[in-house]
């Protein structure tokens, strides 16, 4: 039985082609810029048997296409790790190509096995400063770095997604060190910048919880262009989401 938060069809914004989005519930990470403050919780979410995201994914497979599928996000789907392999077991099964949004952090053979099953891999490194990464999401970067070096040494194709936080992750140097220690990784795909955005904001106010970036502007034309700049100093696959 797998804790699912909520679905959303036909998403464009979460990997290749149309596909079926589905946010589990529980996450590790405490982002100071969380859009889905509701998911982070381990406690919540609808336990939901596989089958029945089976039955929801071969109902939509039609509209798929060539390039569309499934994708697993959150929270942090690897927390669920060993309960999501038999399905993605399935969904191979039917030819549905499968997406895994991940922050990278959590490792062991039930994570291991489930990035083999896994199609596509979208990878949030949050940032490569490890002092800035922790300050940013109260968690350590370390694993999500091996995990990129993982994918890259087991052929397991990945798009790298960085949220561009004014004042947070927008750091030259951080960016230029990034880019320097993965421009010869021949498994990505794509690098998506995703501008910080506030839209997740009022979720706070409904969870009774204070907003601990309510100062923070969202990004000008000009950050967003600086940041694509260099990042397409070590990558010929830069796009903004």
């Amino acid at each position: 039985m797998i804790k699912v938060h909520s679905y959303e069809s036909m998403g464009t914004y979460d990997g290749p082609g149309l596909r079926l989005v589905v946010f589990l519930q529980g996450c590790n990470f405490r982002c100071l810029y969380c859009a889905n403050p509701d998911t982070i919780a381990l406690q919540g979410g609808t336990v939901t048997d596989a089958e029945e995201i089976v039955r929801m994914a071969l109902s939509q497979k039609a509209f798929f296409g060539k390039k569309g599928g499934i994708t697993f996000s959150g929270g942090e789907p690897t927390l669920q790790a060993k309960e999501l392999i038999p399905l993605f077991k399935r969904l191979k099964a039917e030819g549905i190509h499968i997406c895994l949004d991940s922050n990278g952090s959590v490792w062991n053979q039930d994570v291991e096995e489930l990035l083999q099953l896994t199609d596509l891999v979208l990878l949030d490194i949050k940032q490569f400063n490890s002092q800035r990464h922790q300050e940013l999401t109260k968690h350590s970067n370390s694993q999500t770095i091996k995990t990129a070096a993982w994918l890259e040494e087991h052929n397991k194709p990945f798009w790298l997604r960085y949220v561009l936080v004014p004042g947070y992750s927008d750091f030259e140097e951080d960016i230029i060190m990034l880019g320097e220690q993965l421009t010869n990784y021949k498994m990505i795909q794509r690098i998506e910048i995703l501008p910080y955005h506030t839209l997740g904001v009022h979720k706070y106010e409904v969870m009774g919880q204070e907003y601990q970036l309510k100062n923070i502007k969202e990004n000008t034309p000009e950050q967003i262009e600086k940041a694509a700049g260099l990042f397409k100093r070590f990558f010929n696959c830069v796009y903004v989401n």
